[in-house]
């Protein structure tokens, strides 16, 4: 098991409308070092005032909730300028698919599944926080599923000019569910090199996170529905 990227004074806000739910995160993110809990809401306008307040590192956020839910909250949150580095993770079940897309399509950097291990999530947590790999393992080709459902084919986006040949087929390959090291893999490439790559593509893209490069390579056609690397 890979060991989990080293970052210390993470700041975590928590979303759910379940009370038990946030009491239970909360002591497992305040009991790990270099994490604290700085902030709860539970929905999802409570959820962006915190946040603005806070400018916490991550927002574990719980999507169904009453009256402003954590879709909305994920929008807003990822429209304000001035908090471009808070990395939302949406916390969800395998039957809330359409939910996850469209948290994604919103900003959202990843999505848990609700039954994540302690483990995995504080993991996560530390992972989205540099910008590696943002989507859990379990269910990252879930989300891949979920494009090839929703994404309509198009015709390749000019916008695509500005990425070499080969940052468009690693971009391909993200979009396919491929970590760094099996991108590393594929192109026989250090995994560094790839990471590299993904980065650039990032740049030149103006994409907020590794999940939104996922985004941009179906609504510009660089990846089609029912493709698989």
């Amino acid at each position: 098991m890979n060991e989990s990227p080293t970052v210390s004074d993470i700041r975590v806000v928590l979303v759910d409308d379940q009370v038990l739910v946030r009491a239970g995160l909360r002591a497992l993110v305040d009991a790990e070092p270099g994490m604290t809990v700085v902030g709860e809401a539970g929905d999802g306008d409570a959820a962006v005032a915190v946040v603005t307040r806070e400018r916490p590192d991550v927002v574990l956020m719980d999507i169904r909730m009453p009256g402003s839910d954590g879709l909305d909250a994920t929008r807003r949150i990822s429209a304000d300028a001035a908090l471009a580095d808070v990395h939302v993770v949406v916390l969800t079940t395998f039957e809330e698919d359409d939910y996850v897309f469209e948290a994604i399509r919103g900003g959202a950097a990843g999505f848990l599944v609700k039954d994540t291990e302690p483990a995995e999530l504080l993991r996560a947590i530390r992972t989205v926080v540099v910008g590696e790999s943002l989507l859990s393992p379990r269910a990252t080709r879930s989300l891949v599923e979920a494009f090839a459902t929703h994404a309509k084919p198009t015709a390749l986006s000019p916008e695509l000019d500005v990425l070499t040949d080969r940052e468009r087929e690693v971009m391909r390959l993200v979009a396919a569910g491929c970590t760094n090291t099996e991108i590393a893999e594929r192109l026989f490439v250090s995994s560094a090199t790839a990471k590299t790559h993904v980065s650039r593509a990032m740049i030149k893209l103006g994409a907020r996170d590794r999940a939104q490069l996922v985004v941009f390579a179906y609504e510009t056609g660089l990846a089609t529905p029912g493709w698989q690397a």
